[in-house]
């Protein structure tokens, strides 16, 4: 429980410091990722997952990216499940339902623009964020349901969904829009100038956070602790183990089947190199497995080293929305200043061959990524701090969508 300060009065807020501290360390990972789209040279020249063109580098930087996603989804859900501590479960429905509305709007409105840098809507992109608010949505549906029920619910999807890649629709076929959207990564387009990209399919996502939903009761202020971090372990344990078994086997689980490469590394490679475009079964195993045996140990511990995570863990979409905001304005001025254009000359239209009027092929090496990403985190620390403090001494009601 955190204990923060509103119109004098003393307010209890059950917060799992575990949980803000995971979630403050993958929003740091995620920047990372986003300054490889935004500074790194072949960013939009080629996959970094693509093993005909990356190197073991370029890989693994683009590769532990993939634990953000999950894993705050899957908080997501074990956070909405630990606020039934103050909250009815019509005050938690309601809650989920406006705000995933509230975040599917922020996705194609604040973050779109982000991204994009034009108010054109030629183009639309569905990420994390809509899935996010897609999910609650759903949720909010369902938490008059047993935790148990839920959380089943939640494992036929996250298992089941895979069995769907037998049967894939094309973009000229009924229902494709639907299909996409829900269950299958696809452009829709609305004419020869607009489109949507379904990046994120929502039923893939949405067994996450149902799942997060259900062992979010492991965290309820009576659940013994002991408990908790057993459970924790085998479930981390079982997922890293189910990964590799099934991976081995190259059959069910992801429509990307691994293979023997050019050498030991690249093979290695190879077999992590999950289908992330809907989620897929292994993805999920594999990401979500280190997550639970991370949380495990995080449990009871006091991680030093961790502790100025708290602050991003505690504002994730005020983090996230300035992130993007930041690194396309300095990645724009870099770009303007290089190439002597102004900010008219620009083209912000999307498709002719630059990303947010930044051309395809503009960037530098992987090591000035790097160092742009430390002194965006860096940067963004005392930001966040304040608005954490802010959060924590005020209880406006519009503090709980932000």
């Amino acid at each position: 429980m955190t204990t923060t300060i509103a119109n004098g009065v003393l307010v209890e807020k059950p917060r799992v410091s575990s949980i803000d501290v995971l979630r403050g360390v993958i929003m740091i990972i995620m920047a990372l990722d986003h300054t490889r789209d935004f500074f790194h040279a072949d960013a939009n020249l080629y996959a970094p997952t693509d093993l005909a063109k990356t190197s073991p580098v370029l890989f693994l930087t683009r590769w532990i990216t993939h634990f953000c996603a999950p894993t705050f989804v899957l908080l997501s859900g074990v956070a909405a499940r630990i606020s039934l501590q103050r909250k009815s479960k019509k005050e938690l429905a309601i809650f989920l339902l406006t705000r995933g509305l509230w975040l599917i709007l922020i996705e194609v409105t604040v973050l779109r623009f982000a991204i994009l840098f034009n108010l054109y809507y030629d183009f639309i992109i569905l990420q994390v964020i809509w899935v996010l608010g897609g999910s609650m949505v759903v949720l909010s549906a369902l938490v008059y349901l047993p935790e148990l029920v839920v959380g089943i619910i939640g494992l036929i999807i996250v298992f089941g969904h895979n069995i769907f890649d037998a049967f894939p629709l094309k973009p000229e076929d009924t229902g494709f829009a639907v299909w996409a959207v829900l269950n299958q990564t696809g452009f829709l387009p609305i004419d020869d100038k607009h489109g949507v990209l379904a990046f994120y399919p929502l039923f893939p996502w949405l067994g996450i956070m149902l799942v997060g939903y259900s062992i979010g009761m492991w965290y309820t202020k009576d659940f013994d602790a002991a408990a908790r971090r057993k459970r924790l372990l085998l479930a981390g344990i079982g997922a890293v183990v189910l990964f590799v078994i099934l991976r081995l086997i190259n059959g069910y689980g992801d429509p990307d089947h691994w293979s023997v490469q050019k050498n030991g590394v690249y093979t290695l490679l190879s077999f992590i190199n999950c289908t992330k475009y809907p989620v897929s079964l292994l993805y999920t195993l594999m990401t979500l497995g280190p997550i639970f045996l991370i949380l495990w140990w995080l449990d009871n511990r006091e991680a030093k080293l961790l502790k100025p995570a708290l602050v991003f863990g505690r504002v994730p979409l005020f983090y996230y929305i300035l992130h993007f905001y930041l690194l396309h304005t300095l990645s724009l001025i870099s770009y303007m200043i290089g190439s002597g254009k102004s900010l008219g000359e620009v083209d912000f239209h999307f498709g002719n061959n630059n990303f947010g009027g930044i051309p395809y092929g503009f960037g530098y090496s992987l090591g000035i990524v790097y160092l742009v990403w430390i002194g965006l985190v860096i940067f963004l620390y005392p930001i966040c701090r304040w608005y954490n403090r802010y959060k924590s001494t005020h209880q406006h009601a519009w503090l709980s969508y932000l």
